[in-house]
């Protein structure tokens, strides 16, 4: 008697392999607690057609992992791109363990991006049963500090992004499933400002205030908001002062830009780094630059979504592209590569503490990136 097929994509099983990823907790910050999750991956492909690069930390942070099939190494193929670590703090497992509610689970970084990793690592140890190779040679790349820009991981990005032909990366959905295909690039920047000090209430005249021209820097990146355009500068960090009866020497603040368009970029970038003191006697400094590049849909990537979106045709899904923006390692390689974004799980509330991932997103996305695998030449 033969027994019931068993199903490749049954998102009980996934779902067991994500929770064992979500339950080692990997703040950036905590490389020794990465690096437990990175030997886990890596054990994860013993046995496969495949071999496992370990890329030492450094800078304070984990250590990366790029696993290769054996099959196709000598042409471009595919990258996918996936990230270890977490924004929350070692300890926040005791706020957010991971437990399931009807369909929804909860965990840290289970939506951002445990679970999408997990889907990826997956669906290619399911391509590995296959007797058939794919056409293409697929390479993984795990990195341990996208949440604080990928500092340490950028130059490997890139460098296996510009060999590839394609670069899957699993991020999570939005907004109900759909998936990304442009991001606005990321600028960050530290203004510092010396003023002179003085007594606030005897010789207020001799001071300078540094505050006083922070608040004048600060009326200026406001002024280049631009809704229309998707333009947006925030600053998120303030400080300033020592008491309050002096004049104030230092101030300092912290600026995020989003920047849909290159040419935004370009213009952006270049109106704050040039901020310059309306005060005499006070000096404005700016560091920073463009850490994320624009991810502009290009035709290869609006190529590349529409294959995808034919093959969820096939599974039983709707796929919807979107633009977003929060940024990704795809910003890195969508300049030169087609990039396909949030090809992970379905969820919501990344980095908060009611993190959570669709439990009826598993099963289709997995096969999604399964029949990417298969069928992209």
């Amino acid at each position: 008697m033969i027994g019931p097929a068993v199903n490749p994509f049954d998102s009980k099983d996934i779902l067991d392999g994500i929770r064992s990823w979500v339950e080692i907790e990997t703040p950036t910050e905590a490389p020794d607690q990465v690096n437990r999750l990175a030997t886990l991956v890596a054990d994860g492909y013993r046995g496969l057609p495949a071999t496992v690069e370990r890329v030492a930390g450094r800078d304070g942070c984990g250590d990366h992992l790029i696993a290769r099939s054996s099959w196709g190494q000598d042409a471009p193929g595919i990258l996918v791109l996936s990230h270890l670590d977490t924004v929350h703090p070692l300890g926040f497992i005791k706020r957010l363990p991971f437990r399931v509610d009807d369909e929804v689970a909860f965990g840290p970084g289970i939506y951002d991006m445990k679970g999408g990793a997990y889907l990826a690592f997956h669906a290619f140890r399911e391509i590995c049963a296959d007797a058939v190779r794919p056409p293409l040679g697929i390479t993984q790349l795990f990195v341990s500090d996208e949440e604080i820009g990928s500092p340490t991981s950028r130059a490997l990005i890139e460098a296996e992004g510009r060999k590839a032909k394609y670069v899957l990366v699993t991020e999570p959905a939005r907004d109900g499933g759909k998936i990304v295909t442009g991001r606005k690039g990321v600028a960050r920047f530290d203004v510092t400002i010396k003023g002179v000090p003085a007594h606030a209430g005897t010789r207020p005249e001799d001071g300078r205030s540094a505050i006083r021209e922070l608040a004048n820097v600060i009326q200026t990146l406001e002024a280049l908001n631009d809704p229309e355009r998707g333009v947006s500068v925030n600053v998120g960090v303030v400080r300033g002062g020592t008491k309050p009866n002096v004049i104030a020497e230092e101030a300092y603040a912290e600026v995020d830009a989003r920047l849909p368009k290159f040419a935004d970029a370009d213009e952006i970038v270049a109106k704050i780094l040039n901020l310059k003191s309306r005060t005499e006697g006070v000096t404005v400094a700016v560091k920073g630059e463009l850490n994320r590049p624009p991810y502009e849909k290009s035709n290869a990537g609006a190529a590349l979504f529409e294959h995808a979106r034919e093959l969820a045709d096939e599974i039983g899904f709707a796929l919807v592209d979107t633009f977003t923006g929060g940024g990704s390692d795809g910003n890195f390689t969508a300049p030169f590569t087609a990039t396909l974004d949030g090809l992970g799980v379905d969820g919501k509330g990344a980095h908060t503490h009611y993190e959570q991932m669709y439990i009826p997103s598993i099963e289709p996305r997995a096969r999604l990136l399964y029949r990417l695998y298969q069928t992209l030449t």
